[in-house]
Parts: C-alpha cells; structure tokens; sequence
C-alpha cells in the first residue's frame, strides 16, 4: 500500500488539480474566441448591407459605428490610465519598502523600474487620445 501514502496523494491531487484547470482555461479561450469571430462576422455582414443602403438608416447606423470606436478608444485610454498609476504606485512602494528594509544602500532604486514603467503607461494614454482625434 505504497501508494496511499500522504506525499503520493497530494502529488495526485495537484497534477488532477492542473490538468483540470488547463483544461477549463483552453476551453475558456476557445469559447472566447469563437464569440468574438461571430461577431466580427456579423459586424462585416452589417457593414456590406450598409455599403449597399442608403438614405437615414444608412447614416445612423455609421454613426453607431463612430460611437463603438469612440467608447473602445476611451476604455482603452481608462485602462492605460489606471495601469499606468497602479503600476506607478507599485513603483513607489517598492522604493519605500526597500529603502525602510535596506537602509542606505542603493537598492530601493529599482523602485524606479515600475515607477517609470508606470509613467510611461499613464502618458502613452495621452498619445492614444492624440491619436483618436487624427482618425
């Protein structure tokens, strides 16, 4: 009964417990992608109808279009904007920590990786909300 011991069960249970959550994530990213493929799909079918109609329908449904593209590129400015400043806190942190642990050493600079990671993130939203207004 060399199998049951407690070392062989827990070594089971943990390679059980990944094969099942690789296997749920690929599952997940599977699905994730053939939802966003439909509606790539149906989103270019909409737009050859459109191509084909005119008159006011035509019109507002481009302008809804407009309106997608405008709420996609302010999430992503939001997203940069908080990445940057979460990232710029870590940055921050980091240096105070090392700096209380360490003492005088040099050591609480690589605080400044994150910080400056951070700042990058928050002014690169900056050149994505530039770059809106050119399109």
């Amino acid at each position: 009964m060399d199998m049951w011991r407690p070392e062989v069960m827990v070594f089971i249970f943990l390679s059980v417990g990944a094969v099942a959550l690789f296997s749920m994530i690929s599952i997940a990213s599977w699905s994730g992608a053939r939802q966003k493929e439909r509606e790539a799909y149906y989103k270019n079918d909409m737009l050859k109808k459109l191509a084909e109609a005119q008159g006011p329908g035509a019109n507002s449904a481009l302008e809804l279009l407009r309106e997608e593209d405008r709420i996609i590129a302010a999430r992503t400015r939001w997203g940069l904007q908080i990445g940057g400043l979460v990232t710029s806190a870590v940055g921050l942190g980091l240096m105070i920590f090392l700096a209380a642990l360490l003492g005088a050493n040099g050591v609480w600079l690589c605080g400044l990786i994150p910080l400056l990671v951070g700042g990058a993130l928050y002014a690169s939203s900056y050149v994505v909300k530039r770059d809106e207004g050119r399109g």
